[in-house]
């Protein structure tokens, strides 16, 4: 049997798996699944509608499951899912999607979110990635594997960032971080390439120097255009997979199917004329 404390208050509509841990003063609320032995310490909030899955850890004052702060939600049924092995630290925020959006907000597993951190609607977000204290998030970001985001740094709506890529600590992220690249900055910048996280990650020797000469012809140097510069990668480095992940990614943003370009295809921004007092 679930262990709960007696102070904690529980819809009934709620599924609560038999090793799961309920703290002191927690709220969970209606159509809410929190799987096997997750840890919720005291005073969480799960509002509504969030599925977890198993050994997730919630820390004192986050609330997840929280209705979009986001002008085009009008209470339509939107969902919260969650991985395995997320920890979330305290006064973190994750809210629950959009109808317009797409109707998820969803984490992979085995991710850091640490305190203060706001999650918006519609987000989607990988496993293994690591979020420092105060990061925010805006609706339909989405994170790759293994990306890491610096304390207080801001993420745009719809802006993504690649496996792997690095956003500094207070930087004003407004564009696409292509994979692998280290951004930083008010507006940020691509200022280098993760060597750390690609080698502790297992990356090759070979996959590195690909990757740093990658940086240096596609994002460093000036002139020319990038279509030429990709296929040139492609050229020298047939075989590397890193190099095929910035291409693709690359590729994708120049033709409005990743990121940032998606932001021209949504309809909700066309709001009716203010009507004129006579």
């Amino acid at each position: 049997m679930s262990k709960i404390h007696p102070t904690a208050i529980i819809d009934p509509s709620a599924e609560i798996a038999a090793s799961a841990l309920i703290g002191p003063y927690c709220t969970i609320g209606p159509r809410v699944h929190i799987g096997q032995d997750c840890v919720l310490r005291c005073h969480v909030h799960i509002t509504a509608m969030t599925k977890m899955g198993k050994g997730n850890e919630i820390h004192p004052y986050a609330i997840l499951g929280g209705d979009p702060q986001d002008l085009k939600f009008h209470g339509e049924p939107t969902w919260l899912e969650m991985g395995e092995f997320n920890t979330i630290r305290e006064h973190a925020t994750v809210h629950r999607g959009t109808g317009n959006g797409g109707g998820v907000t969803r984490i992979g597993s085995h991710n850091l979110v640490m305190g203060n951190v706001h999650i918006a609607h519609d987000v989607v977000i990988g496993s293994h990635c690591i979020f420092a204290n105060n990061a925010m998030l805006a609706g339909h970001v989405q994170i790759d594997d293994h990306a890491n985001i610096g304390g207080g740094a801001g993420l745009h709506h719809f802006a993504r960032v690649g496996y792997c890529g690095f956003v500094g600590a207070m930087s004003r992220a407004s564009k696409d971080v292509p994979p692998f690249m280290l951004v930083e900055g008010n507006p940020a910048a691509i200022r280098g390439y993760n060597h750390v996280a690609m080698s502790r990650l297992g990356w090759s020797e070979s996959e590195l120097e690909a990757v740093k000469d990658a940086y240096k012809r596609t994002f460093r140097a000036k002139g020319g255009a990038i279509e030429a510069k990709l296929e040139s990668l492609l050229a020298d480095y047939p075989h590397s997979k890193a190099i095929r992940k910035i291409v693709e990614s690359v590729r994708a943003t120049g033709e409005g199917l990743n990121g940032r370009s998606l932001e021209s295809l949504r309809t909700d921004n066309k709001r009716a004329p203010r009507a004129v007092k006579g």
